[in-house]
């Protein structure tokens, strides 16, 4: 199966589930930069990363635009309706899409696609529809390994190093 899409939620999988208010209206979240660096390879890859969460927050429009993601979809409350939306209109199916999740409100997503991933935090009931458990937990290097996972399942990983070993950096800016 070829991974086209890699879709994740954000409270628990890019992020460690802390939430920080700093005020009435400011809301802190913490990613990994790692993280990010992995969403990146999948990217250079071709694959598209997708954001799909039922919060809402503008630390999470900010991150997403750094890290070139342009599916962001935030305070969703059906997220089937939502990934089928996103696969319309990317022309993709669902055994060629990947899901990262950590709690049960992404299980109605995991069940459906070809790829569920559960980040180490997870709860069990997601770790159980999962195909592939992380080491690492949300917003701790567990996106990166699932990005990892996918590309190096596809024999893409190598190449993709062998690129920065060659100094291309300027091929992973969006």
């Amino acid at each position: 199966m070829a991974i086209r899409l890699f879709g994740m939620d954000v409270d628990g999988v890019l992020t460690d589930g802390g939430i920080y208010y700093g005020g009435p209206a400011a809301e802190l979240k913490r990613f990994d930069a790692q993280d990010g660096m992995g969403v990146t390879l999948l990217r250079m890859a071709g694959i598209v990363p997708f954001i799909i969460t039922a919060r809402g927050s503008a630390a999470v429009e900010r991150r997403a635009d750094e890290l070139g993601i342009d599916e962001v979809h935030q305070n969703v409350k059906d997220k089937i309706g939502c990934l089928m939306g996103i696969l319309d209109r990317r022309g993709a199916g669902l055994d060629e899409t990947a899901y990262v999740g950590d709690d049960l409100s992404d299980l109605c997503v995991m069940v459906k696609v070809g790829l569920p991933i559960a980040v180490a935090n997870a709860r069990e009931e997601v770790k159980r529809v999962a195909r592939h458990v992380t080491a690492a937990s949300g917003g701790r290097g567990g996106v990166r390994e699932a990005c990892e996972y996918v590309l190096r399942e596809a024999g893409l990983l190598d190449d993709l190093a062998a690129r920065f070993l060659e100094g291309e950096a300027r091929a992973w800016e969006k």
